[in-house]
């Protein structure tokens, strides 16, 4: 399958400006309603995730209509192109509701194997994270520059980040405080921008569970760009999400997928 890369970025910068119109005028709203997607937990769902997710489906319907969509809130759409485009609309929708930015939009284009392109864009601070064939670069309030991950280093000296302290069930959470203890710095609730400090070199390693395509696509097409590594705790893809390893370089992630590995799920790369 030949693949037009030019075309694709450019369409994928268009969806990333249409979610950030959509999304800024909901964003700091005393008030703001939102729904949770879960009995159990808050998993919150606002009128930005739609308007972020429908402005985007609209772009690709006009430019790129054969290809397919996975998109958090309005499902899967089918294509013929070979190309499926995966969007998280609201990537971090609790830290939205609470004012903080650290949520992002999440854009992905990959074929059956692989993340061909990704980004992750906050509209708020105006920082666009690009990965695509040669480009892996952020644009923001001082310009552009590239992205490059972090050097080699040991555990102990390892910046590490998860979104939530309890990480999935009691074994993952286990897994990753056995990991966490062996790196410097432990930080929690950053969301799809951990990704992003991993990729620009800022910090060395993301551990995360229960995480859907939607979540980890994006990250994937930039985390690679820039030199870095995504898989399963297995060590396999993390195209489908699940449990979720990033990592700025070899090293760390031969040495974290060493403690993680036992608890991996998807055992079919144990």
């Amino acid at each position: 399958m030949a693949i037009d890369h030019t075309a694709l970025l450019m369409t994928a910068h268009k969806m990333a400006d249409a979610a950030r119109t959509a999304i800024l005028p909901y964003f700091r709203t005393i008030g703001l309603a939102s729904t949770s997607k879960e009995a159990e937990r808050y998993d919150p769902v606002t009128a930005a995730d739609r308007a972020s997710e429908q402005a985007m489906r609209a772009i690709l319907a006009q430019d790129r209509p054969d290809d397919a969509i996975l998109g958090e809130e309005f499902g899967t759409k089918e294509g013929t192109s070979g190309i499926t485009w995966v969007l998280d609309p609201i990537d971090g929708t609790r830290a939205f509701v609470s004012g903080t930015p650290t949520w992002g939009v999440l854009i992905a284009a990959r074929t059956t194997d692989r993340v061909i392109l990704g980004i992750i864009d906050q509209p708020y601070i105006g920082e666009r994270f690009v990965g695509a064939k040669a480009i892996a670069e952020m644009t923001g309030p001082m310009g552009t520059q590239t992205l490059a991950v972090g050097p080699a280093k040991p555990l102990s000296e390892a910046i590490i980040f998860s979104t939530f302290p309890e990480v999935g069930t009691k074994d993952e959470a286990a897994a990753f405080a056995k990991l966490a203890q062996q790196c410097k710095l432990t930080r929690y609730g950053m969301d799809c921008y951990a990704h992003a400090l991993l990729a620009a070199g800022y910090i060395d390693l993301v551990v995360e569970a229960g995480l859907q395509s939607y979540d980890v696509c994006g990250p994937i097409g930039v985390i690679e760009a820039a030199g870095g590594i995504v898989t399963s705790w297995s060590g396999g893809s993390a195209m489908d999400g699940g449990q979720v390893l990033a990592a700025a370089n070899v090293q760390q992630h031969q040495a974290a997928l060493a403690v993680l590995k036992p608890y991996a799920t998807d055992t079919s790369n144990v």
